[in-house]
């Protein structure tokens, strides 16, 4: 016997934005692997509480690092890659006689770690990825504005960029995505006042999750909590 290891797409936040392709296979799974932080419940595992059958055996990944040295430290992707073989090796022996399913926040090739599982297994292991509705998408729907008309150009942007590349994105797309923002939120406020682009920002927090907010970025006080994206909409063409 061969399984399959399954990629599924849990969607931003709230079971019923899951899909029913991935609802079906999760209420089957005899093995759901998940990402963590050491000592945290990990939000992917969160989201399918109550779902999951009596006898499943859970396989908790927890990440050796996550702030704790900067990515820019050549020892960051080292003890990843580590990590990632180490995952890849376990899932592909359970593999050999069981499906798997890994539990995937969001859409499991939008910047999840499921892809790096995903690369190091496709060629050696049958696969099956399930995607799912993305945060961005739960939190430009949570403003009630559209994301982009007609023409609009939108721009997925990582926070985590030096200031002057933000602040150049930020001036030439029409609509725009915000990502990974926590610490960075400062810089992200920096680059918007400067590309002139501050006041048509709104940032959502833990969308589609039961404590969201949405709110203008000039009105926003405190710190961004890690489910947090800024969004600013496009104006393009429209009938």
């Amino acid at each position: 016997m061969t399984g399959i290891i399954y990629g599924a797409g849990l969607g931003p936040g709230a079971q019923d934005l899951m899909s029913v392709r991935t609802d079906r296979l999760l209420r089957n799974a005899k093995h759901v692997a998940f990402f963590r932080k050491k000592g945290y419940a990990g939000q992917a595992r969160r989201i399918v509480e109550g779902m999951l059958r009596e006898d499943v055996i859970e396989h908790a990944m927890e990440y050796p690092v996550t702030t704790e040295i900067p990515v820019t430290d050549p020892r960051y992707n080292e003890i990843l890659a580590e990590f990632y073989e180490d995952w890849s090796a376990r899932l592909k022996e359970i593999a050999k006689t069981e499906d798997v399913v890994v539990l995937c926040e969001g859409d499991p090739f939008f910047y999840g770690s499921f892809m790096h599982l995903y690369n190091r297994l496709e060629a050696v292991t049958p696969m099956q990825v399930i995607p799912g509705i993305t945060g961005m998408s739960a939190c430009w729907t949570a403003t009630g504005q559209p994301i982009t008309w007609g023409d609009d150009v939108l721009t997925v942007v990582m926070s985590t960029l030096s200031e002057d590349e933000i602040t150049a994105r930020a001036k030439n797309s029409d609509a725009l995505v915000f990502m990974k923002i926590g610490r960075n939120l400062p810089k992200l406020r920096n680059a918007l006042e400067r590309a002139g682009r501050l006041d048509e920002a709104w940032i959502v927090e833990r969308g589609a999750m039961p404590d969201q907010t949405v709110q203008k970025l000039v009105d926003f006080e405190g710190k961004a909590p890690y489910f947090s994206i800024v969004v600013i909409h496009g104006q393009g063409r429209r009938p």
